[in-house]
């Protein structure tokens, strides 16, 4: 049933790359036939016996209907030879497949290899009493414009997956967390989500020094453009990092969440969330919230966070006993944070005890930033428009850094200098 790997003889035998070769399946959960050819008159039923069946390069496209999930186990090619799994419209995935061992709709996992190459599109996937989509021991996954809702903990979840890459999908009403990357899988992209009303993080990444195999670290994530908002009810940030180091945050919108905003420390990692770069984030928090952006001490015999790097980001949170920063101790090696727009509350002790932005200045900190009320900065903030208002005290007041678009797309900087926030001011829009 798989096409034929065709062979050319010249003066020795070669295979011609499967991207040449590369066919489109069919499957109709409904009204398919796992005899039938895959075609499109005549198309599969399940989705498990389509990922059986293709070779690399080739497409699954999955009619609408109420379909059974899958296990993935045999890897695709790089390149044009990644294999994928694609939804039309109006396709549900609402129960476990066959193969599913861990109580997720589509699983990705080999169990003892590595399963590498895929492309997960489209899907709605909701009910699962574990996740939505569940990786596992994978590399060069890319799972996108997917709906994951109401299932039991998290809707996305990736464990010692390497160059993850999760864009494009909605997140919302899940049990845990919206995206959850583990087990210090590293380089994961997490871009463009839409990630809400989940019970506890938005996205949650933790480097599991506990699990092997890995190092307990996670390196070189980035995450950018992704709004989050209602979570943490359960608690946990909306970006909560336990181990993560040397990765980009940006352009991202937070607000109306309810534990902290972005948090960077140790708890299950190998070492405190060091050498990450925090820009052009806004971040609104909701009343009765927790700190805006949160970097404690490590928890054990764990090395305490160093070397971030906090810029261009509106950090306001309307709670008074709280602020826009808290870290562990005033003096912390490499340590950055400037050119914001802050609330008049820190904490350089912990959060043991809270000083003004002028004591905070005095520290080396944010002496470049200034505070202003989310009225005189935001378009309407009352009905979610963070956009820039005209006169805005963030326009052309940030400063250079790797963030060249915003989360609209549009170029920076529009101005003679950098804005600060997730958005980019256009005069005369």
């Amino acid at each position: 049933m798989k096409p034929t790997i065709l062979l050319l003889t010249l003066t020795t035998a070669f295979l011609v790359q499967r991207g040449a070769l590369a066919a489109t399946y069919y499957v109709d959960c409904e009204l398919g036939d796992d005899a039938g050819e895959g075609g499109v008159d005549d198309p599969w039923q399940t989705l498990q016996f389509a990922v059986n069946n293709i070779n690399d390069g080739d497409t699954i496209i999955v009619r609408p209907g109420l379909c059974q999930g899958c296990r993935i186990g045999e890897s695709g090619a790089p390149g044009a030879g990644r294999k994928t799994l694609r939804a039309e419209p109006g396709v549900t995935i609402v129960e476990l497949g066959t193969a599913n061992r861990h109580e997720s709709h589509i699983e990705v996992e080999l169990f003892g290899g590595t399963v590498s190459h895929w492309i997960i599109e489209g899907f709605e996937l909701t009910g699962a009493p574990r996740s939505g989509v569940d990786l596992r021991g994978t590399s060069d996954i890319t799972v996108r414009y997917c709906y994951v809702h109401n299932n039991g903990r998290t809707g996305i979840f990736t464990a010692f997956s390497d160059d993850a890459v999760i864009e494009y999908n909605e997140s919302a009403f899940n049990g845990e967390h919206g995206v959850y990357t583990s087990n210090s899988g590293d380089r994961p992209l997490i871009r463009g989500n839409l990630l809400h009303h989940n019970a506890s993080a938005g996205v949650h990444m933790n480097g599991d020094r506990r699990f092997t195999p890995g190092d307990g670290v996670i390196t070189g994530a980035t995450v950018e453009q992704n709004e989050i908002w209602e979570n943490g009810m359960a608690g946990a940030s909306a970006i909560n990092c336990d181990g993560v180091s040397d990765s980009m945050f940006r352009n991202n919108l937070l607000y109306e969440n309810h534990a902290s905003g972005i948090s960077l420390y140790a708890i299950d990692g190998s070492e405190g969330s060091s050498r990450n770069q925090v820009y052009n984030n806004t971040i609104v928090m909701a009343e009765g919230s927790r700190w805006v952006f949160n970097m404690p001490r490590s928890r054990g015999n764990i090395s305490d966070p160093v070397g971030n790097k906090i810029k261009n980001n509106i950090l306001y949170t309307p709670r008074t006993d709280r602020g826009s920063i808290l870290i562990y101790q005033p003096d912390i090696e490499g340590f950055e944070s400037d050119y914001n727009v802050v609330v008049d509350r820190f904490s350089a002790n912990g959060g043991r005890s809270i000083i003004n932005l002028s004591t905070w200045q005095s520290l080396g900190y944010d002496r470049n930033s200034l505070i202003a009320s989310p009225t005189e900065l935001f378009e309407n903030p009352n009905v979610a428009d963070f956009h820039l208002r005209q006169g805005s005290p963030a326009i052309d007041s940030g400063t250079a850094v790797p963030v060249l678009i915003d989360l609209d797309g549009v170029a920076r900087p529009q101005g003679p200098g950098w804005d600060i926030g997730a958005y980019e001011f256009i005069s005369g829009k």
